[in-house]
């Protein structure tokens, strides 16, 4: 398997890991998935900088979280803007009762010397049908 290849099936899995976190409330598995230098806006507009601030908001929202029905995330395209950067958009659709709803979340992650990809930079977007 290619390097790119490889790093591809690697950011997959972090998205992956993400739909598992949020499903399962794992606040501390979804946490371990940040760089330290991270920065994350919420599907609502909420800046959050640092992990620091990250995980404070996620540690008082995804416990309590609830929703009816189930959560999918889905790398839908990578491109690397680096060999040690790449942005992700990602598919993330609320499954419920009522309809589904979307979201559109851009990742841009950064692999780090141990070839671990964490989350660096990201965008959550409700997606509006008109």
């Amino acid at each position: 398997m290619d390097t790119e290849t490889a790093d591809i099936k690697a950011i997959e899995q972090v998205v992956n890991t993400v739909e598992r976190a949020q499903r399962a409330k794992d606040v501390e598995g979804f946490l371990a998935l940040f760089h330290p230098d991270a920065l994350w806006t919420t599907g609502h507009g909420k800046v959050l900088i640092g992990f620091d601030a990250i995980a404070e908001f996620t540690r008082a929202v995804l416990p309590a979280a609830s929703w009816d029905g189930e959560i999918t995330y889905e790398a839908v395209h990578t491109q690397f803007l680096r060999p040690d950067v790449a942005a992700v958009k990602v598919r993330q659709v609320y499954h419920s009762p009522e309809g589904d709803t979307e979201g559109a979340p851009l990742y841009v992650m950064t692999k780090q010397d141990d070839g671990r990809w964490l989350l660096h930079a990201c965008q959550n977007t409700e997606v509006r049908v008109e």
